[in-house]
């Protein structure tokens, strides 16, 4: 699987209640490849309001059995 995720130096970001959040990877939000768009927009309003570190990062997950 496939996802789409927006990384600020070493944080990530949470989109939540029209806020943005640095949190680590357990707590980021993550998008379908399918919402480029929406990511890319988000991505736009993070570098306005300062974050110049933002990068748009594919989070590729497997499943296997242990």
């Amino acid at each position: 699987m496939e996802l789409l995720i927006l990384k600020s130096g070493r944080e990530y970001i949470r989109f939540k209640d029209n806020g943005y959040l640095l949190v680590s990877l357990d707590k980021a939000s993550v998008f379908p490849l399918d919402r480029i768009n929406a990511v890319q927009e988000h991505e736009a309003y993070l570098k306005k309001k300062g974050f110049h570190n933002i990068r748009i990062k594919k989070l590729v997950l497997t499943e296997e059995d242990l």
